[in-house]
């Protein structure tokens, strides 16, 4: 999930109090290190007060005389509402409000279920409302995943295919409604399987741009005013995460769908395609909680000619996560592959700090029936601020590097993947 800048600047600003505040601490108190954020990076406080979060930092700031345990069971709803500044590559600077959820769970075997809602309006005068849920019931019997969504979204695009250049580029306009649904039941220890239903409809799409642009591109594809794509879907799912936002070691996911758009559905054109998606963390070195983490993501269009706009592209996963290095839709073709690899490590013992180093490589296909070409590689590093030491989840503050001179920060709430 996205975060905001302005959310960052407080917490960098509130841990830079914390840290001068420790130091006059710890001068006047060599013996009997005061309990606050900066001291129990460096040395070692056993007992629950051991793992601390951003409220415990503003507990000690604050002079709030309240102990905050890490309790082992999440009893309660965890709950966050922030009103916020954010800057993307894609957006430019966004004003938006953000609502967050994590369930309580009943039993220690349940996995963690959230609810997540943003509203923004950017710089390039784009709005953007969204709702994502991923929600467990019955003991995980069934798992519900919910992507719903309005935009008003003016953008760049580069065009088909992994050669296009940055330089070239429609201005697109466009209306977007997405709702996107479904649910699975477990058939055997973590799998699942079940139905969903898609719908992409997009109107009033409009390219104002007359000069520089594309070699093949929405014209060349097939311009049209409206798109509409309404699929069914088949959905197999294996998942050990207990949580989705921070997934513990030795974890997997995968999810195989298949989705099938039918005219009889109300949708342009009948088309096919196949999302491969795969996740892995190890524990590395063998025993740490540092983990080793690789992501595979790949949509393929096995059969038919979707929509332009519904063409698998640079982050257009669920939370615009693939590609860190390329703004939003950089890369767009017929099929998309996706692969990326990431260590993430702790700085502070206490868990408040943490860091990660990532790379990861994509490609496109131009059109139907061309092959995958020019591997695009990006690269970067990041921090992780432990915003909940409850619910386990960090703000993650990322730089990323791709090639033609493309560059940026992306923000989360919680891990890339």
């Amino acid at each position: 999930m996205k975060w905001s800048l302005i959310s960052i600047i407080i917490l960098l600003s509130l841990l830079g109090s914390i840290a001068l505040n420790a130091q006059d601490s710890t001068i006047g108190h060599q013996s009997t290190h005061q309990k606050n954020i900066f001291t129990l990076g460096l040395y070692k406080q056993p007992g629950l007060d051991s793992m601390v979060d951003f409220v415990d930092g503003l507990y000690r700031v604050f002079k709030v005389n309240k102990l905050r345990s890490q309790d082992t069971k999440q009893n309660k709803t965890l709950f966050t509402f922030i009103p916020a500044v954010e800057y993307n590559l894609a957006t430019g600077f966004a004003s938006s409000l953000n609502a967050n959820f994590i369930l309580p769970v009943k039993k220690m075997t349940d996995n963690h279920s959230f609810v997540s809602s943003e509203l923004k309006y950017t710089q390039k005068k784009q709005v953007i409302a969204q709702l994502v849920s991923n929600v467990w019931l019955k003991s995980n019997e069934y798992n519900i995943n919910t992507n719903w969504a309005y935009l008003k979204f003016p953008q760049k695009d580069f065009g088909l295919g992994s050669s296009s250049d940055l330089e070239l580029f429609d201005n697109l306009d466009y209306s977007y409604i997405k709702l996107h649904q479904s649910i699975v039941k477990r058939i055997a220890p973590n799998l699942y399987f079940g139905p969903g239903l898609n719908i992409d409809y997009r109107w009033n799409i409009s390219d104002t741009t007359t000069l520089n642009k594309p070699i093949v591109g929405f014209t060349e594809y097939g311009f049209t005013k409206q798109s509409t794509s309404i699929g069914v879907l088949l959905n197999l799912l294996y998942d050990t995460r207990k949580q989705v936002s921070n997934p513990a070691p030795n974890s997997n996911y995968f999810n195989l769908v298949y989705r099938n758009n039918l005219k009889i559905l109300g949708s342009d054109q009948n088309w096919q395609s196949i999302l491969l998606d795969y996740r892995k963390y190890i524990p590395f070195p063998m025993g740490s909680k540092n983990i080793l983490a690789f992501w595979s993501y790949n949509v393929f269009t096995i059969k038919g000619k979707q929509p332009y706009l519904d063409l698998p592209s640079t982050a257009a996963d669920t939370y615009n996560n693939t590609g860190r290095g390329y703004i939003l839709g950089r890369f767009r073709g017929d099929k998309f592959v996706f692969a990326e690899s990431e260590y993430r490590f702790g700085i502070t013992e206490n868990g408040f700090l943490g860091g990660v180093v990532f790379a990861n490589m994509q490609s496109v296909s131009e059109m139907q029936g061309k092959p995958l070409n020019n591997f695009l590689p990006g690269y970067g590093a990041g921090i992780r601020i432990k915003l909940s030491k409850h619910s386990n989840t960090n703000v993650a503050i990322d730089y990323g590097i791709g090639q033609g001179g493309s560059r940026g920060i992306f923000m989360n709430l919680g891990e890339v993947f």
